[in-house]
């Protein structure tokens, strides 16, 4: 059935009706007609409207999504270079080795641009990755991705966001990390550590640290986006403290605060004050679920307690914006993943209990990481954006979450997307070693 809609669009042109789809509206699934004229979305009308045109047989359709936390200069270097032990530390000391020994401009040019093909015929239309900043592999790594970024310009809209630990955005490295971010476009990030810890009890001077890494995007006008308490350790509580950071200096810009791991096992009224001062600064929150769960409470030979992820209820009971992303692939931080939103809308669903009902979360993978990104014509079904549509046979929410839809068709500007995931093989000689 898919293959003859896929024949019908094709032969449909720039200016059809896609008749009978289901779409997410108001936290139901409703069926419409849709309109596409010029490559955009003409008109969303009840189902009947329509007079002619392929139909989706009361299949879903989406918004093309939107993955805005991914890690593109880790990606795929799984198979020559593991993690021993699968866990956090494990995952810093493999990316360290292979960072420092092999990430030429050659090297991580064939592993983005392996998993942007991913990504786009998946049908993201939209990424965030951050930049492991560190120089001096920084002037190579930025350079390399602005490049990337308009050479995909027009197929999946690339942002840039950097990640180190907070100690090195301090002094003369800080000043040239945020001045390169700011010449590239990009989003100034950190993660909440210092180099070589975990995510456990804040420093004495994290503080001043912090003021400081504010004061660097605040002079650039840059937005921020950190990692934040990846761990199940309760001292780690920069959440709170970059809440009220923002607060204090009345931060104008963008915030997006990733993992936030530690959050869930913080006593419930630490918990609650944090959240409230979230919401307060208008942070935004984006979960990771694959990752988290893959790393978080590893031990040898115990099995873990937790599902290693945040709040996500509670923070969207506050008015939080919660997202849902793709993170790491194929890396020692997460062994797995194909940058597929349909997975990790799949698997978030399970291990965060979105269901029951699904409501309006399809939102967390389309409109509210695009929200976050500042795209104001992604992630949404409506007349004036975009046609950049993912096509389902599935109807309801358990056919959706059942299989890995791998039959799904794409379209951008209303025409159909001929793309298919890039065969592993095709990395062989950039890694250099055998399948992994």
């Amino acid at each position: 059935m898919m293959d003859a809609l896929r024949d019908a669009l094709r032969r449909a042109g720039a200016t059809h009706w896609l008749r009978d789809a289901r779409v997410h509206q108001d936290g139901a699934l409703r069926r419409v007609d849709i309109r596409v004229e010029a490559g955009r979305i003409a008109a969303v009308e009840p189902v009947g409207a329509a007079p002619d045109g392929p139909s989706l047989d009361g299949g879903q359709a989406w918004p093309g999504f939107v993955d805005a936390h991914t890690h593109l200069d880790k990606g795929h270097i799984w198979p020559r270079r593991p993690n021993p032990t699968g866990d956090f530390a494990g995952a810093i000391q493999s990316v360290m080795e292979d960072r420092d020994a092999r990430w030429t401009e050659a090297d991580m040019r064939a592993r983005a641009e392996f998993a942007l093909r991913c990504a786009q015929a998946h049908g993201t239309v939209a990424i965030r990755t951050h930049l492991d900043s560190y120089l001096p592999l920084a002037r190579t790594t930025w350079p390399l991705f602005v490049k990337l970024r308009d050479e995909w310009a027009g197929r999946i809209a690339l942002q840039m966001c950097s990640i180190a630990p907070l100690e090195r955005f301090q002094g003369a490295e800080g000043e040239e990390l945020a001045n390169l971010v700011a010449a590239s476009g990009g989003v100034l990030g950190m993660v909440t550590r210092l180099e070589g810890g975990v995510h456990d009890p804040l420093p004495p001077d994290f503080q001043p640290m912090l003021d400081h890494f504010f004061s660097l995007a605040e002079a650039r006008g840059l937005d921020l986006d950190l990692h934040v308490d990846e761990s199940g350790e309760t001292g780690a509580r920069a959440l709170r403290e970059v809440a009220l950071t923002a607060l204090r200096r009345g931060f104008k810009g963008r915030i997006q605060c990733g993992h936030c791991c530690s959050l869930s096992r913080q006593p419930e009224e630490f918990a609650r004050e944090t959240i409230a001062r979230v919401a307060e600064a208008g942070i935004r929150i984006v979960v990771l679920p694959m990752c988290n769960m893959y790393l978080q409470d590893r031990v040898a030979g115990r099995t873990p307690r937790w599902r290693g992820v945040t709040l996500v209820h509670e923070l969207r009971a506050a008015g939080i914006p919660v997202s849902v992303a793709s993170d790491n692939t194929r890396d020692p931080f997460h062994a797995y993943g194909d940058l597929d939103m349909v997975e990790v809308m799949r698997e978030a669903t399970r291990i965060l209990h979105l269901d029951h009902p699904l409501g309006d979360w399809p939102r967390a993978a389309t409109a509210l990481p695009a929200e976050a990104m500042g795209l104001t014509d992604a992630g949404t079904i409506r007349p004036g954006a975009p046609a950049d549509l993912v096509l389902f046979r599935a109807r309801g929410v358990t056919e959706w979450l059942s299989r890995p839809q791998s039959d799904r068709i794409v379209l951008r500007a209303g025409r159909v997307l001929d793309a298919t995931p890039p065969d592993h093989r095709e990395l062989d000689a950039a890694l250099g070693v055998e399948p992994g």
